[in-house]
């Protein structure tokens, strides 16, 4: 009796959804250790903070968004941001003694900035090990400056959980060697504090920011903000409400004809003022 061999086929639409499936997967946890020169005591801590809420969410039930929290990186990243501004700060100090309180606040803004935490990531491929969904792995996700940005601090929270201050201080100073050694007021402009130094100059009151509209899904969330003074009003959109704000800044100050200042003179008590329907800037990124 002649025997058959019956082959078995599959739709494409299987061998797609695993290549998505191993592509959305990040790279060994223990190479990343080696690229941050940290070891974990807790490797589960590395293991969050490389995970996006993008990826948490497809792993639970609809409606389980406490347990969804428990797997993704941003409660990690609301401590990191503290841990890198302390760091940061202390570096600065050390570095300039005879600084400012105004330019060690520019210099500081700019360097836990979003762009420069990006770029800091990228220098070390961090968007290679990172832990997404699929619909952010469709999008570019690895590459987006907000999400690299928000892992660094994860990570730094991490290493600060795992073992203190110490140690998390020692990698932001390694991975920010570069950055702090080439830090200065004059290139750490800040377009907000620059923009309400410009109008005070001119007897015009600081600007107010406000969020007048959303869009996209929360790990894609774009905000639009509009920025209004004494003689206009301009609007932007952003990935945060910060970097909004700071685009909005920048083209108040394009149209003063004033974006690019010969010399620019930092205030030492403080770096704004605060108007009563101004955004709160420390909504996490």
């Amino acid at each position: 009796m002649e025997s058959r061999t019956h082959k078995f086929s599959r739709p494409a639409f299987f061998f797609s959804a695993i290549l998505l499936e191993l592509a959305s997967m990040p790279k060994n946890l223990v190479n990343l250790e080696q690229l941050i020169g940290y070891k974990f005591q807790n490797l589960a801590l590395l293991e969050r903070a490389v995970t996006h809420r993008s990826w948490a969410f497809e792993q639970v039930a609809m409606g389980e968004d406490e347990a969804a929290r428990s797997l993704q990186n941003e409660s990690l990243e609301f401590v990191g941001d503290s841990v890198l501004g302390l760091a940061v700060a202390e570096q600065l100090y050390n570095l300039h003694p005879k600084a400012s309180e105004g330019d060690l606040t520019l210099m500081k803004h700019s360097l836990v900035s979003t762009t420069t935490l990006a770029k800091v990531s990228k220098a070390i491929c961090l968007g290679d090990y990172l832990r997404v969904g699929r619909g952010e792995e469709k999008t570019g996700g690895r590459r987006k400056q907000a999400l690299l940005a928000d892992t660094l601090e994860a990570i730094i929270a991490a290493i600060f959980f795992d073992s203190g201050y110490i140690p998390a201080r020692a990698f932001v100073a390694r991975i920010y060697a570069e950055e702090l050694r080439n830090a200065t007021p004059k290139t750490s402009i800040d377009y907000k504090t620059l923009l309400q130094e410009t109008l005070q100059a001119e007897k015009l009151a600081a600007p107010c920011y406000s969020v007048i509209g959303t869009e996209g899904p929360p790990h894609e969330r774009q905000f639009l903000v509009e920025a209004v003074w004494e003689n206009g009003a301009v609007q932007a959109t952003g990935s945060s409400i910060k970097s909004a704000e700071m685009t909005a800044a920048n083209l108040v100050l394009k149209q003063l004809g004033k974006a690019k200042p010969k010399k620019i003179k930092h205030h030492d008590s403080e770096e704004r003022n605060t108007t009563k329907c101004e955004i709160d800037s420390q909504i996490s990124e």
